[in-house]
């Protein structure tokens, strides 16, 4: 099951804010000969909450930059 925000975010939208989160300085660029791309997303998060009681207490950015930390901290040997 995919456990999601529960709200729409564009891929846009998302790319950016993990720039931020993350610190990158570059560019970010987006190809535009594939304009029938996925332009956002949005996971239903009803399920969750009907088959397991969950509801989200953290925040969307709170939780990208756990997510983001998680795996600064534990990518050391990884290549």
């Amino acid at each position: 099951m995919n456990i999601g925000a529960g709200f729409e975010i564009s891929i846009r939208e998302l790319a950016e804010l993990v720039a931020e989160l993350t610190g990158f300085e570059g560019r970010l660029r987006f190809d535009p000969t594939k304009p029938d791309g996925q332009p956002r997303r949005m996971l239903d998060t009803s399920r969750a909450r009907q088959c397991f009681g969950f509801t989200s207490t953290t925040d969307f950015r709170t939780g990208l930059q756990r997510t983001i930390d998680w795996y600064r901290a534990h990518r050391e040997g990884r290549a």
